[in-house]
């Protein structure tokens, strides 16, 4: 028999090494290598042999001949955008988020729809739903309040994987929901389910499971209290694809953002709302953020930021108060902290508004977050705006990224900001001037390029030097 060994991982990252240390070399976190018993036998491949593929001789790449892929659509557009176009044969798709972001929700909406008589296909497709968190009866009550009714889906309450892999290849479904990677483990492994060895082969027997069937398989993976998905690293690069679920608690919008696809473009959203029926798709999102914005208000700004090929428009909001206190805060809800912090050093350098006595906050309404450099000008507008107190036009939208000596940069896909801008019925539109310049066709919207944060603030009528 094989002998046992310990070996210590670390929880963050998956490095591996001989000895307890303190802090690990791989991500340089503290406090995360954890102790683990290895067993090298072949025994944990044992499981997954069955839907490992024949050994394949090398090809020439001018001979290998491109097959159209018909990809599983979820009668969710919003999902299926995410996705690439929809849900491809032999994806393996890893969904992280926050407890209670609706994960299981979704999947659950989408296996409803994959596996009910409503999409005329005859035989209807089989979906199974793991839970290793929930029973079978607590699936069912959230079927029930989410009004979903199908013969086709099956429920299966287990975390042992090799029982899994059984009852799927018994089964054969067209699409696999394993909620989540965490509770799932592998008798063939000795460490508890949730560590690094049992993620790492739990995930590398969906893997094979994927691509050996065919069967479309979605992980849920629970995140970190920095926002990253829990376990090894090397999770998310055995998927094909990772989704993170993002949304505050305290508002009814989702954003489903895509990290890594390799069947579509990454860094797309899809949008939704979460209602007591379940998730709905929010079909236009830049007037859903913009439903609620206040009139003749200062500190209010419209921007036109683009998240992966989608243009939307958010309201970019400042409040600067006088300090009661020697140092003043700075505060960001959306927008990154240092990227403020720059622009507000900008605004006293280049613009000579003083803002060392006053408080800063600056938010981006609805609960988006925009990562954007696009959103800065609209973020250094709203500052100015609420400083001086001094509204700016509802009709005019904003965007453009500021440098460092208070230039005004150009942007990319100029000309699908300016067409949603016209959707919602904005006149203005204040940009860079070298996007200006390149645009040939006549629109509707007054443009105007604008070279330095001063040009900009005049523009927006805030401030005349």
């Amino acid at each position: 028999m094989s002998k046992t060994f310990t070996k210590y991982y670390c929880q963050e990252c998956g490095y591996e090494s001989l000895k307890w240390l303190g802090k690990c070399p791989g991500c340089e976190k503290w406090n995360t290598i954890i102790e683990e018993l290895v067993q090298p036998s072949s025994t944990s491949n044992r499981g997954i042999a069955s839907f490992s593929s024949m050994p394949q001789e090398p090809r020439l790449l001018s001979e290998i001949k491109l097959s159209t892929i018909e990809r599983l659509k979820s009668n969710i557009d919003e999902f299926d955008r995410v996705l690439g176009g929809g849900i491809v044969p032999g994806m393996l798709i890893l969904i992280g988020g926050d407890p209670g972001i609706g994960k299981s929700t979704l999947l659950l909406q989408v296996s409803s729809f994959l596996s009910s008589n409503d999409r005329g296909i005859s035989p209807c497709n089989k979906v199974l739903y793991v839970t290793g968190e929930e029973s079978a009866q607590q699936i069912k009550l959230r079927a029930d309040r989410l009004n979903i009714k199908t013969d086709n889906l099956y429920i299966l309450s287990e975390c042992n994987m090799s029982c899994i892999l059984t009852q799927i290849e018994n089964l054969m479904p067209q699409m696999v929901v394993i909620d989540s990677i965490q509770t799932v483990y592998t008798p063939e492994v000795s460490s508890s389910p949730g560590s690094v060895s049992q993620i790492r082969e739990c995930t590398t027997a969906l893997m094979y499971l994927a691509k050996g069937k065919s069967i479309p398989v979605f992980v849920v993976g629970h995140v970190t209290k920095e926002g990253s998905i829990a376990g090894p690293k090397v999770l998310e690069h055995i998927v094909d694809t990772v989704l993170y679920f993002e949304g505050d608690e305290q508002y009814t919008y989702r954003i489903l953002r895509t990290i890594k696809n390799r069947f579509g473009s990454t860094n797309e959203i899809g949008v939704f709302e979460m209602l007591e029926t379940g998730l709905a798709e929010v079909n236009s999102p830049s007037a859903a953020f913009l439903s609620q914005k206040p009139q003749g208000v200062s500190g209010s700004v419209v921007a036109a930021a683009i998240e992966g090929t989608r243009p939307i428009l958010v309201e970019i909001q400042a409040l600067v108060s006088p300090t009661n206190f020697g140092l003043p805060r700075r505060e960001s809800f959306g927008i990154d902290y240092n990227r403020m912090s720059i622009l507000l050093a900008i605004l006293e350098k280049k613009a000579g508004l003083h803002l060392g006595q006053y408080d800063v906050f600056v938010n981006v309404a609805g609960g988006m977050k925009v990562n954007e450099p696009a959103v800065d000008l609209s973020v250094a507008c709203s500052v100015a705006s609420s400083l001086l107190d001094r509204v700016v036009p509802s009709s005019i939208i904003v965007f453009g990224e500021v440098g460092l000596s208070g230039e005004i940069r150009s942007v990319g896909f100029v000309e699908k900001r300016i067409e949603e801008a016209l959707k919602l019925g904005f006149k203005q539109c204040i940009l860079p001037v070298f996007n200006k310049e390149k645009i040939k066709k006549k629109t509707a919207i007054n443009l105007i390029g604008v070279s330095t944060l001063t040009e900009a603030l005049e523009a927006a009528q805030i401030w005349r030097g």
